[in-house]
């Protein structure tokens, strides 16, 4: 399952804790070896070299050793490329973070999905105004990449075609279904083709956003929905945080458009 030693490993830290007084337990996402527990000893003390570093959002190259199921880190470098999201993509990234943090078991590798969620970080430092496309394209990546994103071009429960001009509502325990007259988040069949399309391409992240074009809040609550369902959970954290701060901020500036990640 795993090496004593792994060096020149691509790094993201997605969450952090305290192991003791001078150290920390960080969950990363790597390429090759997938979510990996490492234990960075002394990073909290002010001489520690890695103690600027271990930010999340932010490209590594790592080395850990040993075999349990904590390694011991043993060297960081940053590779650079981009900075540090601000805002609501700060805690957009934090929510694609929590997402893998829910939905990918240790040592699981998943590489497509690493290089999926290197391009969404980079995308909310650089346009953040692209957080909602991000966002649900990450969703959908993610979703796919570990097997649980139904087939987008065809009925749940029958495997018939989708009709592309009927509408359909995505059902977390069933897949697609064709709509009733009191349905809600119903986006036509041609569109989830559309999206199929899109997920299935070798490079899937910008068609993915721009087949979520002007998809993105319908897609919202369902993609939610089917998250949740996975996770076994009723919200996610950073959901509910960035909701409770888009509500403060409504109600300190009056009627304003906000952010629909």
């Amino acid at each position: 399952m795993s090496t004593r030693r792994v060096v020149d490993e691509p790094a993201f830290v997605l969450h952090r804790y305290d192991w003791s007084e001078s150290s920390l337990v960080l969950e990363v996402l790597t390429r090759h070896h997938g979510r990996v527990a490492v234990v960075a000893k002394g990073v909290k003390r002010p001489t520690s070299q890695f103690r600027a570093l271990l930010l999340p959002m932010q490209p590594l190259q790592i080395a850990w050793g040993g075999d349990a199921e904590v390694r011991t880190l043993k060297s960081a470098q940053w590779m650079g490329g981009h900075v540090m999201p601000t805002g609501d993509a700060l805690l957009a990234g934090a929510y694609l973070n929590e997402l893998l943090m829910r939905l990918l078991a240790r040592d699981d590798p998943h590489p497509r999905l690493y290089d999926h969620y290197t391009l969404a970080v980079q995308l909310l430092a650089e346009q953040p105004e692209t957080q909602s496309l991000v966002v649900r394209a990450f969703e959908l990546l993610l979703l796919k990449d570990a097997g649980l994103l139904p087939d987008l071009a065809s009925e749940g429960h029958t495997l018939a075609t989708l009709d592309p001009a009927h509408g359909y509502v995505l059902l977390p325990d069933a897949g697609l279904r064709k709509a009733h007259d009191d349905d809600h988040h119903v986006v036509a069949g041609a569109r989830w083709q559309g999206l199929q399309s899109a997920v299935d391409q070798a490079a899937p992240f910008v068609p993915t956003m721009r087949a979520c074009a002007d998809l993105a809040p319908t897609l919202r609550i369902p993609l939610r929905n089917l998250l949740h369902y996975h996770a076994g959970v009723h919200t996610f954290r950073t959901r509910q945080l960035l909701h409770d701060m888009q509500a403060l901020s409504r109600r300190r500036q009056g009627p304003t458009s906000s952010s629909q990640a």
